[in-house]
């Protein structure tokens, strides 16, 4: 069933916001979990630096190496089947432009990635621009910058003020300007994220950003219930009542597609 599923493209992500189509989004740390995704019908399978939270035991992304990512993204990539495989830059990693483009050069060439994810707005522009002349595609990521944690004094909801909202707005729309594939827009308030996608060509990812974005995304330990500690207001358990992990990633994927997650409740705003 799998092998004839369509390959997930950038162009096919654009189809599916013009059409109206949820956009279904995972993070996957390894092959066995990356060829269950596949088998539910994830469309965009994300490598994440949570890797450091929810499989090292680290208390925040920054520890994660460049090492780190390429190894967990060339395990998913060997059973990601038709998804699109978008992979963190980790922290650190793109300091510099030179920098920036040698290290998403090794996430391609040695993790099998096809898209590689880094966090920030209009500063980030000259990175973004020679990634995108390298030929290599990129997720924008707005919102809370779990990288910038530190700087942002903790893990909390961004643009309530109308002066941050009129900042991640007009990032959004810079980021788009400049040719990223995808924007994941994390923990802002929902009717912000309705509006950022309603008016960039570019497909939206929410994590904690409403049901209005083009797709969701959330953090796999966090979907099966199994990541120690509070469980963020905009997560979901799917494992719970249900009889196994096939099932429950069935459920998530079938959600999303329906508009049914997230709810009102899973939303800030």
């Amino acid at each position: 069933m799998n092998e004839a599923r369509p390959e997930v493209t950038l162009a096919g992500l654009q189809a599916m916001k013009a059409a109206g189509e949820k956009i279904a989004c995972l993070t996957a740390y390894d092959a066995s979990f990356a060829a269950r995704l596949a088998e539910a019908g994830v469309d965009v399978v994300l490598v994440g630096d949570s890797l450091g939270m929810v499989v090292q035991g680290q208390d925040s992304t920054l520890p994660v190496s460049l090492a780190d990512m390429i190894y967990h993204a060339r395990a998913v990539a060997r059973a990601a089947g038709p998804m699109l495989r978008v992979v963190d830059m980790p922290h650190a990693s793109y300091a510099s432009v030179e920098q920036a483009v040698a290290n998403a050069r090794r996430l391609v060439e040695d993790g099998g990635a096809q898209m590689v994810k880094l966090e920030g707005g209009s500063e980030m522009l000259p990175v973004i621009r020679a990634l995108l002349a390298a030929g290599i595609p990129v997720c924008g990521h707005l919102g809370l910058l779990p990288q910038s944690v530190r700087r942002l004094g903790g893990y909390r909801v961004q643009g309530r003020e109308p002066e941050q909202a009129a900042r991640i707005r007009a990032d959004a729309e810079v980021l788009a300007e400049a040719g990223i594939g995808l924007l994941v827009l994390e923990c802002i308030p929902a009717p912000l994220a309705a509006a950022i996608s309603r008016d960039l060509a570019v497909p939206t990812i929410g994590i904690g950003a409403g049901a209005d974005c083009d797709g969701q995304v959330l953090v796999l330990h966090d979907l099966l219930g199994i990541t120690p500690g509070r469980r963020p207001r905009f997560v979901r358990d799917f494992l719970a009542g249900r009889d196994s992990v096939p099932a429950a990633l069935t459920a998530y994927v079938r959600a999303v597609k329906a508009g049914d997650f997230p709810g009102p409740e899973e939303a800030y705003a």
